[in-house]
């Protein structure tokens, strides 16, 4: 396991009075009690919950990466917007003593990689106490993230190769997270809520969303899913947490975009811990709140409801208004009594051979047994989907001709069972054979089924359609007994094996159904497989942990040279200040300084931060008070080359509304390596500037 990095002392100078320049209110500390950290039944018999919570920082590289989510060689990260944060949530049953571990990330996807990588880190920390069997880990599916990260060639493809660095600083967050909330367990109740949400999504496949029939459609009056969960964290009648559920892309941001952002899903979280309830994520201790806002069946819910990509700049006030919208409508239900939950805490998780499940009759739709295949690339998926960000040109969704005839003339006559499977999906690659020379893609998967008191979460790996999740909920809601609304689907869960269609869907060969790997009968064997799970959680038994992923971390491919030399430009230092800011500015202007800097990629920051914008106290002492850093919305960090060795850095800071009056100034943190290969702290300081 990796070590945490050191922490520097800048992270912690000058903290006293370091929201004042954003007006932020800091709520009182949270409510504490002392709480078991065992697996073991509570003592004097008690019943409720003990709920921990956590945030950590888990970024990863933002500079000369590819960034993930829209399969873009061009799209190279070039500095950071917001920080990618994890959130984790232990619910410990103080009745049994079972619990459960919900990790919540601002990742572009959870790769097996990663669900192995914080598995182990658990193991080596508490031993059994966290396992697969409770583990639930999720994606917020942000397409403004670095890659990189994954054992499995195609997702590393943009990114030539794995890159170790962005790799333990995803793993290292999401343990990190799952640790604080492990350490803050303590007496809470849990209150479940429901509300709607419109106006925030549109359906970019309705033209395979209407093949389905009448009783899926009819739940989807509008063809989106507007269903907003709450599950909030009480102690002593106080809110300390909430997560929530709705379905939408992480699509905001653009393809053009070169600055790593959490996305639509990440400021609402981010603005909720960091504007409304005052948390500093640079400081120690346990935050006053922590807020995480995750996916369910968001594969053909689009964020831009013109369903046109989006562009940049403006993407990144399409992005701030998504997440206030999602916010607004989850702390809404904050005013609604909701349902406090009790109950067990329980959960399964099996392994299955996605490449291979017979599906019985009663699941697929035709009362004939069918089997999944090999996977295989459409052809519409190299096309991307042309609402949120088309991929490579000479594809389209839907009809693509050429690949038609080789799928038909060549690939479906040798294989008929192949055919079966796939058709009508014209074949791009048969990724499946290749797997049998390199891991391409993962062919053996997590399904996971967690109850959290009426509470269900179906952890599927993959980016599942509102209809297709509709009846993966209602297969197992009708196994359990439980309400519909309280069975949420839990996207992008343990590991990744592309989209999840219905049958109906994948016939329409839009993008999400080119990107169903496994088949037409890829959503029959889930539910299949989602109903073992119902049953054997019902029921209090344990079925087999199936055919485990193989470990892939030796077999992993690095393409992409790291740093090498920094060096300032001529006639500089680094940290010399190339552009000054202006001597005055008032609030809603952008105050911009340049930097000479060094390679960001030296020293990733995790849990830190590259840029502090500062105040100078007013009680006469002249001390300098942090008021932003690079994980606020605010600020901006670019880096850009100058010639072979030379950084230049630009920090940029919208000043907020009712930003105070006073001094202030920008500060610059790096690392630069010699040709030796040490890397040692660099700092620049800007002139200081006004802001009335």
């Amino acid at each position: 396991m990796s070590a945490e990095p050191p922490v520097r002392s800048r992270r912690t100078v000058l903290r006293a009075g370091a929201l004042t320049g954003l007006g932020l209110a800091v709520a009182p500390p949270a409510v504490r009690a002392a709480a078991a950290a065992t697996g073991t039944p509570s003592a004097d018999g008690g019943s409720g919950y003990l709920v921990g919570r956590g945030v950590a920082d888990a970024t990863g590289e933002v500079a000369e990466v590819g960034m993930m989510g829209y399969g873009r060689f061009d799209q190279q990260a070039a500095g950071l917007h917001t920080r990618l944060r994890a959130r984790g949530f232990v619910v410990v049953d103080r009745g049994s003593g079972r619990r459960v571990l919900l990790i919540v990330a601002d990742s572009p996807m959870i790769f097996e990689s990663v669900h192995q990588a914080v598995l182990r880190r658990l193991a080596d920390r508490y031993g059994d106490l966290y396992t697969e069997q409770n583990v639930l880990i999720t994606a917020t599916h942000t397409h403004a993230g670095p890659g990189g990260y994954s054992h499995h060639l195609l997702y590393n493809a943009t990114t030539f190769g794995f890159h170790r660095k962005t790799f333990e600083a995803v793993a290292d967050g999401l343990f990190e997270a799952a640790r604080r909330a492990h350490d803050d367990l303590a007496p809470s109740e849990l209150v479940l809520s429901h509300g709607t949400l419109t106006g925030a999504s549109a359906n970019r496949s309705r033209v395979a969303f209407e093949r389905n029939p009448r009783a899926d459609r009819d739940h989807f009056p509008d063809a989106v899913d507007p269903h907003t969960t709450l599950l909030r964290i009480e102690r002593a009648g106080r809110a300390v947490g909430a997560v929530n559920w709705f379905p939408v892309h992480g699509t905001s941001m653009s393809g053009d975009n070169r600055l790593i952002s959490a996305d639509n899903k990440g400021f609402a979280a981010y603005h909720w811990e960091r504007e409304v309830h005052g948390v500093d994520y640079l400081a120690d201790g346990s935050p006053s709140f922590v807020s995480a806002f995750a996916q369910t069946n968001s594969g053909d819910m689009s964020p831009n409801l013109d369903l046109k990509p989006p562009t940049t700049p403006g993407d990144f006030g399409h992005t701030h208004a998504s997440g206030l919208k999602q916010f607004e409508a989850a702390a809404a239900q904050l005013d609604q009594e909701g349902a406090r939950l009790s109950g067990p805490v329980d959960s399964r998780l099996v392994y299955i051979d996605l490449s291979d499940v017979t599906v019985r009759p009663e699941f697929t739709g035709d009362g004939k047994t069918h089997k999944t295949s090999k996977p295989c690339i459409g052809a519409s998926m190299a096309a991307g989907s042309v609402e949120d960000g088309p991929a490579f040109p000479g594809f389209e969704e839907g009809e693509n001709p050429f690949w038609d005839a080789v799928s038909d003339s060549v690939i479906y006559k040798a294989s008929p069972e192949l055919k079966e499977a796939q058709a009508p999906k014209d074949i791009f690659v048969p990724i499946g054979e290749m797997n049998r020379i390199y891991p391409w893609v993962q062919e053996q998967v997590p399904v996971m089924l967690v109850r959290i008191g009426s509470l269900y979460l179906i952890g599927i790996p993959g980016e599942v359609t509102i209809c297709a999740g509709l009846r993966l909920r209602r297969t197992v809601a009708g196994i359990v007994g439980a309400d519909l609304d309280d069975v949420l689907v839990a996207g992008y869960a343990n590991s990744y094996f592309h989209y999840l269609t219905t049958p109906e869907e994948y016939d329409a060969q839009q993008y999400e159904g080119g990107s169903t790997l496994f088949g037409r009968w890829q959503l029959p064997a889930l539910q299949q497989t989602a109903a073992g799970l119902a049953t054997a959680l019902r029921d209090g038994t344990h079925p087999p942990l199936g055919p485990e992923a193989p470990d892939l971390s030796g077999k992993v491919l690095s393409l992409q040279p790291g740093v090498v030399l920094d060096a300032p430009p001529s006639f500089k230092s680094f940290g010399d200040v190339l552009v000054k800011p202006l001597g005055t500015y008032s609030a809603g202007d952008q105050a911009v300084v340049a930097f000479a800097g060094a390679h960001p990629g030296n020293d990733l920051h995790r849990g830190e931060t590259y840029l502090e914008i500062q105040r100078r106290a007013t009680d006469g002492t002249g001390a300098w008070q942090r008021v932003a850093d690079d994980g606020d919305w605010a600020t901006k960090f670019h880096w850009e080359r100058d010639g072979v060795a030379a950084s230049r850095i630009t920090i940029t800071w919208d000043i907020p509304r009712g930003t105070p009056s006073g001094v202030y100034r920008i500060v610059y943190h790096g690392d630069a390596r010699n040709l030796l290969g040490t890397v040692t702290p660099i700092t620049g300081t800007s002139p200081t500037f006004t802001v009335r």
